[in-house]
């Protein structure tokens, strides 16, 4: 960042490292938005589309219709997070989070894999308890990790754990 006219080096240093903390708003709003937020709703992002991709991944496998039926209910609801997330990032103007092709591929391979000679209604329940726990987890340390971030995105990642804790408790009545 350039010095600014009438500023001595030290100040700039201290500029850069205050605007490092904070994302400009758009122009209407005119506030700020700390990265950490930035890094607490990207993890969100990431969190729920591998739900909904681990969902998506073997849902054609199941064959309890109590079961199917929670796991999009489950979906829908990560859906739903997904988008409050990235609807607080583009009004922060910051960029989304963009999954990546191999992640994808060793999600699916990896329940493809545990499904393959076992398609048990408990087998599956099993797994998707094991990839809620996983995001149980990944939340809790990236609020750990960001202890700074606003009540607001607090408030969702924790709406979001919940949301798993919930799943959870579910699911273990199918195992």
């Amino acid at each position: 960042m350039p010095v600014h006219s009438g500023e001595r080096n030290g100040d700039a240093v201290y500029r850069r490292y205050v605007d490092s903390f904070f994302v400009p708003l758009g122009r209407r709003n005119g506030g700020y938005m700390k990265s950490q937020e930035v890094r607490v709703y990207r993890e969100i992002q990431r969190n729920t589309e591998m739900g909904m991709k681990a969902i998506d991944a073997v849902s054609a496998k199941v064959y309890d219709d109590q079961l199917a039926m929670q796991m999009s209910r489950q979906s829908l609801k990560y859906s739903e997070l997904h988008n409050e997330a990235t609807r607080e990032l583009i009004n922060a103007k910051a960029e989304p989070y963009r999954g990546n092709y191999l992640s994808d591929v060793k999600l699916r391979a990896g329940l493809n894999y545990n499904t393959l000679l076992n398609t048990s209604t408990s087998h599956i329940a099993e797994l998707m308890i094991r990839e809620s726990n996983n995001g149980i987890v990944e939340m809790e340390k990236a609020l750990k990790h960001n202890e700074e971030a606003g009540e607001k995105t607090v408030s969702l990642a924790r709406e979001l754990i919940a949301l798993e804790e919930r799943h959870i408790a579910t699911l273990k009545d199918y195992l």
